[in-house]
C-alpha cells in the first residue's frame, strides 16, 4: 500500500505545479500586457518622460502598473509588475521579463487610496543580487532617488553617480520623479512560472537570451527595444 500510495502523493504535488488556473494565466498575462502598455504611454509622452540618456545607461527597468496605495492611519502599498535587463553584460538586446511584486507601509495620519504606476530605472547591477535571489529594500539593499524628468535632457553626472536605482510615479495623468524608502522589492515566483510553464530563477531569465518568449511577454520586450535599442556607455 504504501509504494502505491508515494508515487500518487507525487503525481498530485506535480500536478498542482503544473496546472494553472485560467484565471492566472489571465492575470500574469495581462500583467505584462499593461506594463507593456503602460510604458509605452510614459516613454512616449513628450519633454515629460525619462531621459533618453538615463534610459540608454540603465542596466535593467521595473514597471509596475497600478501599484495600489491605501490607508486609514496605517499606510500599505502593493503592486505587480515586470523587470527586464539587458542580457550579455550590457552588450546584447533586452531579457525575457522576470515577475516582480512590491510592497511597503507606513504610519501616521493618513487616509485615503490610489492607484499609480511605478517605473525603477536600474542604473548598474550593484545592489541587485539581493533581488535576483530573493528581494531587496528600496534605500536599504539598493539606494534609490527620485529620476529626473525630460525626455530630451541630460541626465546631470551626480545623478548617475549617486544613485543605483531612480524611480518615476504616473498618478492621474502627472509624471514625476518619486521618493521611495523601505519599499520591498522580490521576485514573483508563482508568476514566473505561470508564464513560463516551468520553474525559472529571475537570474535565468534576465541575463540570458531566451528562446520562445510567450507572446505577452515579448510585447514588454519590443516596447524596451524600440525606446533604447543599445546600452550607452
Amino acid at each position: 500500500m504504501k509504494h502505491i500510495l508515494i508515487p500518487i502523493l507525487v503525481l498530485m504535488v506535480v500536478s498542482s505545479y503544473a496546472l494553472a488556473s485560467p484565471q492566472e494565466n489571465n492575470e500574469v498575462g495581462d500583467r505584462v500586457v499593461r506594463s507593456a502598455i503602460t510604458l509605452k504611454e510614459i516613454l512616449n509622452t513628450p519633454d515629460k518622460s525619462v531621459p533618453q540618456d538615463l534610459l540608454d545607461r540603465c542596466a535593467c527597468v521595473v514597471v509596475i502598473p497600478g501599484m495600489v496605495k491605501g490607508a486609514f492611519v496605517f499606510g500599505a502599498n502593493y503592486g505587480k509588475g515586470v523587470i527586464s535587463c539587458r542580457t550579455e553584460n550590457g552588450a546584447g538586446p533586452w531579457s525575457a521579463p522576470s515577475m516582480v511584486l512590491m510592497s511597503g507601509g507606513s504610519f501616521g495620519f493618513q487616509i485615503g487610496a490610489q492607484a499609480t504606476d511605478l517605473v525603477l530605472v536600474i542604473m548598474n547591477l550593484s545592489g541587485m543580487d539581493s533581488l535576483l535571489d530573493s528581494k531587496f529594500t528600496l534605500g536599504g539593499d539598493a539606494s534609490v532617488a527620485a529620476g529626473p524628468v525630460g525626455r530630451n535632457v541630460a541626465a546631470k553626472t551626480d545623478v548617475l553617480m549617486g544613485a543605483k536605482i531612480l524611480a518615476y510615479s504616473r498618478s492621474k495623468g502627472v509624471f514625476a520623479g518619486l521618493s521611495l524608502n523601505g519599499e520591498v522589492v522580490r521576485a514573483d515566483q508563482d508568476a514566473i512560472f505561470v508564464l513560463y510553464k516551468k520553474r525559472l530563477t529571475p537570474r535565468e531569465i534576465l541575463f540570458h537570451p531566451m528562446a520562445g518568449i510567450p507572446k505577452d511577454a515579448q510585447i514588454f520586450v519590443d516596447e524596451l527595444a524600440k525606446a533604447s535599442p543599445k546600452q550607452r556607455k
